[in-house]
């Protein structure tokens, strides 16, 4: 967050001039009999004593010695010791885990466990790594499984996994280089290196699939090779630019999570690029027909299906012409089950997890079940409104009136402050000890006790819009959990138009140079959109409703969404637009060999569904991996790509595509006379096609039979002749 933030300058106030704010670390000590025993208080000072003598623990505030009845249940056997540190995230984190490994656990009468920020990094990191190696346990057979089956061949199946295997040891690499600049969050290690292998597999297998199709047409390596990095090797490149174009658009939130991902990601799609650009083709000159060798599973497919010309008319080819015979029925029925799956989207409710992205089993997660079961504000995190300005002896009634206002919010219980304690504008005394802790020599600030028991929800968001709304007698800064989800919120949805806006006109810009073609791009976008709506729909459906909770493998909902989720589709709108160039690169290079629009569609459907469909799975299979994580962070995400790219390569481009294409027409290939010279070199047309002379001449129809246009009357011959003259 940038340090402008209004929860961050309060914090900041509260820290410097008062010496509160709020705690990196919450210490829950429990004892079988009464707090304030003989031997349980002693106990409890000496732990107090010892946090507040190391020099880096900026200040703790416990129950012990003051007896502060808010940090202690009313059954008294419970009892909470806050500290703070002193020093940036790095010197926080280490303190922080110095203490629970020295604190935590059994210590007298007392049994001691961690919670706080700084906890949950802690556990989660630890997750996070254990999350990871389980990854790569899972990810790597199944996903060689599917090469075998999908290449018929050992040797061409090695060649992604070496080129995926070097993504995710390179991604790894940079990021451990990258913390030495700037912090790293410990999920950015899981996504990106699952995003680097994906991705560079997804690349390879477009490569080497292209090569063998080149080998089987009777072409020597060395031209296959050549015909290969000209056709495939062009929409890798294609590719490789969009998806990274996708993930710089999270540079612009300024949260160190999201940007952690960015720099990550996109250095792993410049890796994996070029490397499948650079690397794959030597090992298919070195390897020539080698590369077909040992068909692990030739026993069980049917003989001829692997090495079979991909362009007769099979399954793929069959199915596009069931589409494009029926295109309004098939893209009406698939906007009506896009829309379903992206109903539930109507319920999200955006917060943050905070503890809840542990599992239940974590020891921190149970102790904040502890906490919120035992206490109110001290577990949920009580707002703070500062007033830096205003000395509460010199002021003191524009403080009382102040007080009385902020006690009439909806949702407020209590406001403590140095004039007393304010409930539905009533005031009543507070003790001189805990009075004096609310003002300085430079101002004063409230503790506001909201009815909200958890301050990351939408309900804790809102009352801090609320409390600052409430007219102050001098500028006031609201801090405490709600309004830093305030804050993010408003920092995401500020900046959400310029990210969307700048991927784009991007991707725009790239599919129009890859295609030469203004409406292509156009319904590369609308289509990507539909399929994004239509996975957060079952994200918010799954994680935070749990409709699936009852079945064996759904999650119990937690009742938000994390508001920083959605950001998540920056990456899966890549991907999306990584399996659109699989099917374009052909459907455009079928269509510029004077192949009308529906043979083009169904021909390249053909030549690229079982290639961009195994992609799907080879990355679905590596997201899914990280659905396996006890972190439900990592949980969403994978989820969310695994189910994004499933849709995308079954009703995205498998039928709307096709349908929408067929529909559009000759009107797919219109592009105006002003874009025709900047578009000419970048997407290699030959000079003597336009984009009217690879289609059918004007007044014609496209017949699907011959893969040809039927010839109209010479005069509208002579008028399209004409047009492309011009």
């Amino acid at each position: 967050m940038p340090a402008s933030a209004e929860f961050l300058r309060a914090d900041a106030v509260l820290v410097s001039r008062f010496g509160v704010g709020e705690p990196h670390l919450l210490l829950l000590a429990e004892t079988s009999g009464s707090v304030d025993e003989a031997g349980t208080a002693r106990a409890g000072r000496d732990l107090t004593d010892r946090l507040a003598a190391d020099p880096r623990t900026a200040w703790v505030r416990g129950y012990w010695p003051h007896s502060l009845s808010e940090l202690r249940t009313a059954d008294r056997h419970h009892a909470l010791v806050l500290v703070r540190f002193r020093g940036d995230e790095r010197a926080v984190r280490s303190a922080g885990d110095d203490a629970i490994a020295r604190y935590t656990g059994r210590s007298g009468p007392l049994r001691v466990s961690a919670a706080g920020e700084t906890a949950v990094l802690s556990e989660s990191e630890r997750l996070s790594e254990r999350g990871l190696r389980l990854a790569e346990i899972v990810t790597m057979p199944l996903v060689l499984s599917v090469l075998l089956w999908t290449f018929g061949s050992a040797v061409a199946a090695l060649i992604p996994m070496v080129v995926g295997v070097l993504a995710v040891v390179t991604t790894t690499a940079f990021l451990r280089l990258l913390t030495d600049v700037t912090s790293v969050s410990a999920f950015a290690v899981n996504i990106t290196t699952a995003l680097g292998f994906g991705l560079a597999v997804d690349y390879c297998l477009l490569l080497v699939s292209r090569y063998r199709e080149e080998l089987a047409q009777g072409r020597a390596p060395g031209p296959a090779v050549g015909t290969t990095l000209r056709t495939a090797g062009r929409a890798v490149a294609f590719s490789g630019a969009i998806v990274a174009v996708s993930l710089c658009t999270l540079l612009v939130f300024p949260l160190p999570l999201i940007r952690s991902i960015a720099y990550g990601g996109v250095a792993v799609v410049i890796f994996s690029a070029t490397v499948a650009l650079l690397v794959v083709p030597a090992l298919l000159v070195l390897l020539g027909k080698e590369v077909n060798r040992w068909d692990v599973f030739a026993r069980l497919r049917p003989r001829g299906t692997v090495h079979a010309h991909e362009g007769a008319k099979g399954v793929w080819f069959r199915l596009a012409v069931w589409v494009t015979r029926r295109p309004a029925a098939v893209v009406l029925g698939a906007l009506v089950l896009l829309g379903l799956l992206a109903a539930p989207a109507a319920l999200t409710r955006f917060g943050l997890y905070g503890d809840r992205l542990l599992p239940q089993s974590s020891p921190v997660a149970q102790t904040y079940r502890e906490l919120r079961d035992t206490f109110t504000t001290t577990a949920s995190g009580a707002p703070s409104v500062v007033l830096p300005g205003l000395h509460a002896t010199h002021s003191a009634e524009a403080l009382d009136a102040y007080a009385r206002r902020l006690s009439l919010v909806p949702s407020v219980r209590r406001v403590d402050t140095t004039t007393g304690s304010y409930r539905r504008g009533q005031q009543s005394a507070l003790p001189p000890a805990q009075a004096t802790r609310f003002t300085a020599h430079a101002g004063t600030w409230l503790s506001v006790d909201p009815s909200t028991r958890d301050a990351l929800t939408p309900e804790g968001s809102r009352l801090a819009e609320r409390l600052r709304r409430v007219p102050a007698p001098v500028p006031a800064l609201v801090g405490g959990p709600g309004a830093r989800l305030a804050d993010i919120e408003h920092v995401l949805t500020d900046r959400l138009p310029i990210a969307v806006g700048f991927a784009a006109c991007a991707t725009f810009l790239l599919i129009l140079m890859f295609t030469g073609s203004v409406l292509i791009p156009v319904k590369a976008l609308l289509l990507n959109a539909l399929s994004l709506m239509a996975t957060f729909g079952i994200l918010v459906a799954v994680f935070q409703e749990g409709w699936l909770a009852g079945s064996s493998f759904g999650p119990a909902g937690v009742g938000v969404t994390d508001v920083i989720a959605p950001l998540m589709f920056s990456v899966a709108f890549g991907l999306s637009m990584d399996y659109e160039m699989f099917l374009l690169s052909r459907i455009v290079e079928e269509h510029r060999r004077g192949i009308s629009t529906p043979m083009a569609v169904a021909t390249g459907l053909q030549h690229s569904g079982r290639l961009f469909t195994s992609a799907a799975v080879v990355f679905a299979t590596v997201m899914a991996s990280l659905a396996l994580s006890d972190l439900r962070h990592l949980r969403i995400v994978g989820a969310g790509l695994a189910v994004a790219v499933l849709l995308d390569c079954t009703i995205i481009r498998a039928l709307l595509v096709p349908a929408v294409m067929q529909l559009a027409g000759r009107a797919n290939w219109w592009l105006p006379k002003t874009l025709n010279v900047a578009t000419d070199t970048a997407s290699v047309r030959p000079k003597q096609h336009s984009p009217l002379a690879s289609s059918p001449p004007v007044g014609g129809h496209e017949d699907f039979d011959t893969g040809t246009a039927r010839a109209p009357s010479a005069h509208k011959c002579r008028q399209g002749f004409d047009a492309v003259d011009d």
